[in-house]
């Protein structure tokens, strides 16, 4: 079972422009365990195309648990 448990950090350094492209980059960033299974954070970078930086960079958090 997995569960997205919330998010460590958001930020929204850019305006999206109307009508561009988003592309999705993400990084594992952490694995430890918790109790009964597994926390993962990535890194997620969303960006638009033209756009001169990142419109959106944010550390999702989820725990899996094994049954």
């Amino acid at each position: 079972m997995g569960v997205n448990y919330g998010l460590n950090k958001v930020r929204f350094p850019a305006p999206v422009p109307v009508g561009s492209k988003l592309g999705l980059t993400t990084t594992l960033t952490d694995v430890e365990e918790v109790a009964g299974g597994l926390q993962v954070i990535v890194t997620a970078v969303i960006e638009a195309e033209g756009a001169p930086q990142p419109v959106c960079i944010a550390e999702p958090v989820f725990r899996m648990y094994g049954g």
